[in-house]
């Protein structure tokens, strides 16, 4: 029987402006997307992945036509007949939801994922000058934060580390390199952050060019982000990595995050959970899997400068599981 599945693209503001090395964002713009059966309705968001080129507006265009080829699509056939990316995240988490909501039973248990509990999500210090950092970081230390995490660039890293440990003297650091440091001594870039409390360095190299870290002797665990899409991945990774980063959008949905999940535990690697500026409701799919991560940043919704009337509470620090058991 065929899905009715409908789609659309919101704008949502971020909370001043987002920085990252590779520029600033004001709004993020996701899309949406509801498939209702039998009166169910399950609904999903994800957000396009910008350094792949995606945009919203193509997503939708390939949720519209690839449902049009698959009236009543599963997530079987999501993994094996629509390529990887945001608009596949937004089917498949939809199609989760709808389950959950046929079944009457909450997403942790149908997933087969851990009962929820709270959990210490990172909170994301954007790139600027160290002095902006640190007045970031010590605001976010007062509201309660204790594990941050800083976007790098490759250029004066450690001044801003430095920085944002005067700021948060107390909080837990977790750095994005953002594939910065492919000419950089990354074993000594890490025994200089190790000093201010860093516990995990992300992509310090390019995607493509995990070689660099070969051999690296790193104090500090290293996470493999753009490096690791899906599950075929994680094999590859885990002699230069000691961690992986999870994010649906990349990934394609949730079905394929376990899965990366699963072959990650598998070798021994940690697991971090995380996310793109999003609303709630696509970090709902993401806190159920985060369940199983050792680092969780699912800021999301606490970067925008509004969330939707359903929504997590943060609280000390903590993303708290939902009202309604998910």
């Amino acid at each position: 029987m065929a899905l009715s599945v409908s789609v659309s693209v919101e704008r949502w503001p971020v909370a001043g402006s987002f920085v990252i090395s590779r520029g600033t964002k004001t709004h993020v713009d996701i899309v949406k997307c509801e498939i209702e059966d039998g009166g169910y309705i399950g609904a999903a968001e994800a957000t396009p992945i910008y350094y792949e080129g995606e945009s919203a507006e193509q997503c939708a265009e390939e949720i519209t036509q690839f449902v049009a080829k698959h009236p009543a699509p599963d997530r079987s056939v999501l993994l094996h007949h629509m390529r990887r990316g945001a608009a596949r995240n937004a089917l498949d988490c939809a199609l989760w939801d709808l389950e959950r909501r046929k079944k009457d039973k909450p997403l942790w248990q149908i997933a087969e994922l851990p009962n929820p509990k709270p959990l210490a999500t990172a909170f994301t210090i954007s790139l600027g000058q160290p002095e902006i950092m640190e007045a970031q970081a010590h605001q976010a230390a007062l509201d309660g934060h204790g594990l941050l995490k800083l976007k790098l660039s490759g250029q004066s890293d450690h001044e801003r580390v430095a920085a944002v440990h005067r700021g948060a003297p107390n909080a837990r650091l977790i750095v994005d390199a953002n594939e910065s440091w492919n000419d950089l001594d990354i074993a000594a870039e890490a025994e200089r952050l190790k000093k201010f409390g860093v516990e995990l360095i992300e992509q310090p190299v390019s995607a493509g060019h995990d070689h660099l870290i070969s051999g690296v002797n790193s104090p500090v665990p290293l996470c493999a982000d753009e490096s690791c899409h899906t599950s075929a991945d994680v094999e590859r990774l885990a002699p230069f990595y000691d961690a992986v980063n999870i994010k649906l959008d990349k990934a394609g949905g949730l079905t394929e995050a376990m899965a990366i999940a699963h072959a990650a535990q598998a070798m021994n690697m940690k697991i971090m959970v995380g996310c793109m500026l999003s609303t709630s409701l696509g970090i709902r799919p993401a806190f159920a899997l985060a369940q199983l991560a050792q680092w969780i940043d699912l800021d999301g919704p606490l970067l925008l400068a509004k969330d939707r009337d359903e929504r997590f509470e943060f609280e000390a620090g903590h993303i708290l599981p939902p009202d309604n058991g998910d």
